[in-house]
């Protein structure tokens, strides 16, 4: 075992002590408040929930003014991210150490994710069509089955809030970037809708800095651009007060250009669909039927000439009950998906359904919790996996809580992994994990606070094996962590801090025994401040990272690198605001990825028509 660094991990917790002492004391309005699901598959506030969480939603998105969705995740505890040269190029989101493909991503309750890549496409999903977003951390097979080894992404797309307006936003920016978003919606006492399309291109940079020996193993100094055209259509009918109907839609379509020898342009889109019927026939009884598809869609060319297509669409369907029982209650249902691959390359199996039944119990004992959920999935090809998880939380003290979970996941391998021609491995085995977790959280009148160390052992961990070329399993991998974060106001300046200790790596024998995860950095941290000046606001964040390896034999190093942010906003009036956004101000050259650029110091000026 390898002790998390020390010295970091002090001066991490120091800091997040101290916060308290510098902070108001006067009540702000509590984040903490706001309503969750994800990480129990029922409503309940962000503060009660046993699991680690973060949250961002509307007011945040338009606050932070982040260049992008991965941007805006990037300072989540426990979150890191690897990206392919710049805006729309193949992203990574890694969660407590594991691996992109180990977190699960949701739209409206849909799951969303490639069937041959195994990893959800979020670098094609558009700020401008969120409404909120929730991060789980930690192992959730157990509530959603396969995936979420490392931890949820949740995202709830724009939403409809009283009578009819429009609202839009248009913006100009470093590298020819144009954005814009329309947008009407209306809620009345029965029905809403909500319509909105978005917009955004980019003439980009050089995605790769070539070289025949990585990356993207070619020389095109060029600027790789990327275009997003998008649509969210969405409404729902409340029948009677025990029945209500909600349907949503969700469409980006996308053109990006990269660095490649054997593709470098890529059309495709992410469609997604959802329905979803809730029926309430008692006080103590709700009742939620779901049905949804995700299209990811995408042709390859070389130079305007086709190449390839590689197109997966995924249906899934779910039926799940609530039923209160004195003081706890029980969340039990069925989960179905079929993952089906049409492409242009020849893969053996085409097709798999997984089918699920899962049930949960929550229950407050005095000052205590519990939150105790089992999970049986029957794969078509893997046969059965059973996970379960156990969630305890004690408020022993006004406004201290302390938490321990632990929990198991798997994760089948995808159709890359398996059947890709020349580059697959039919014999790999489903990923399996097991993690413990031990919290102590604060709610003072300011804000929150949080701590959390976790532990988490993979069995069967898929990695590329650059002898044989192909994927395999390797046994075994730990990852010990430590994440920190804070919410609160000092002196009318509203923060948000996080920081986090990872060691990640592979405890298999052989060559790479003892090497770090690649991708992963060992500590990262970042702080958001802002504050309003009357009509005006002026905001900064501070993003550092350590450096980390982008192979598994630890031979090729990322150096660490630290950027700075800055954001001033101005209210013309209470419906149009003027906003200007600085990213990397100090122009720092960095990689998440080896060989591949990212953005230097960029701006983006912006007027947003948003009536409250």
């Amino acid at each position: 075992m390898h002790a998390l660094p020390l010295r970091p991990a002090l001066l991490a917790a120091a800091l997040v002590s101290a916060f308290p002492a510098f902070v108001q004391a006067q009540p702000v309005a509590k984040a903490l408040d706001r309503i969750v699901v994800t990480g129990s598959r029922t409503p309940q506030t962000q503060d009660a929930t046993l699991a680690s969480i973060t949250v961002f939603d509307r007011a945040d998105i338009e606050r932070l003014q982040a260049p992008s969705l991965l941007d805006l995740l990037r300072g989540v505890p426990g979150l890191a991210i690897s990206n392919s040269g710049g805006a729309g190029k193949v992203s990574g989101v890694f969660l407590r150490g594991t691996e992109a493909r180990h977190v699960l991503l949701l739209i409206d309750g849909v799951r969303v994710g490639s069937a041959t890549s195994g990893t959800p496409a979020f670098q094609d999903l558009p700020l401008e069509q969120i409404e909120r977003i929730e991060i789980v951390r930690g192992p959730f097979s157990s509530l959603y089955g396969s995936d979420a080894l490392g931890g949820v992404v949740q995202i709830f797309t724009r939403e409809a809030r009283g009578e009819p307006r429009a609202s839009g936003y248009v913006g100009v920016g470093s590298y020819s970037t144009a954005r814009g978003s329309a947008g009407l919606d209306a809620r009345g006492d029965r029905g809403w809708y909500r319509v909105n399309a978005a917009i955004d291109e980019t003439d980009g940079f050089n995605a790769c800095r070539g070289s025949n020996s990585g990356g993207c193993f070619t020389n095109e100094p060029d600027a790789d651009g990327y275009t997003n055209r998008s649509l969210q259509l969405a409404g729902g009918w409340r029948f009677s007060p025990a029945a209500a109907l909600e349907l949503r839609g969700l469409r980006a379509d996308f053109e990006t250009e990269f660095d490649g020898s054997f593709s470098n342009e890529m059309e495709g889109s992410q469609q997604v669909y959802g329905a979803k019927l809730e029926l309430k026939p008692s006080d103590r009884i709700a009742l939620a039927f779901r049905l949804g598809r995700h299209a990811d869609l995408a042709d390859n060319f070389l130079e305007g000439r086709y190449r390839s297509s590689f197109d997966t669409e995924r249906d899934s369907g779910g039926a799940q009950a609530d039923i209160s029982l004195g003081s706890g209650l029980l969340s039990t249902g069925l989960d179905w998906h079929r993952d089906e691959v049409t492409s242009s390359t020849d893969y053996v199996v085409t097709a798999r359904t997984q089918k699920a039944l899962f049930a949960q119990w929550q229950q407050a004992l005095g000052d205590a919790s519990l939150q105790i959920a089992g999970r049986h999935d029957d794969d078509s090809q893997f046969g059965n996996e059973t996970t379960g998880s156990l969630l305890w939380g004690w408020s022993f003290r006004e406004g201290l809580r302390l938490t321990a979970s632990a929990g198991t996941a798997f994760r089948a391998p995808s159709f890359n992994d398996l059947y890709f021609p020349g580059f697959g491995n039919p014999n790999l085995k489903p990923e399996t994990s097991e993690s413990l977790e031990l919290g102590l959280r604060g709610s003072p009148a300011w804000g929150g606070w949080a701590v959390s160390l976790f532990r988490t052992d993979v069995e069967q961990l898929i990695a590329f094996d650059p002898v044989e070329f192909i994927p395999v399993n390797i046994n075994r991998a730990r990852i010990d962590g430590l994440e920190l974060s804070a919410e609160g106001a000092i002196a009318g300046t509203q923060l948000r801090a996080s920081a986090t200790v990872l060691d990640a790596r592979n405890t298999s024998a052989g060559s790479a025994q003892d090497k770090e995860l690649p991708r992963r950095p060992p500590r990262s941290a970042q702080i958001d401040a802002d504050r309003s000046y009357g009509r005006f606001s002026l905001g900064a964040s501070l993003f550092a990272a350590s450096a980390r390896y982008d192979d598994l034999g630890n031979f090729t190093r990322l150096p660490g690198y630290a950027t700075v942010d800055l954001r001033v906003g101005w209210s013309l009036n209470a419906d149009w605001s003027l906003q200007l956004a600085g990213s990397n101000l100090l122009d720092r050259e960095y990689e998440t990825a080896a060989f591949y650029n990212q953005p230097g110091r960029t701006w983006m000026l912006g007027l947003r028509y948003s009536p409250r």
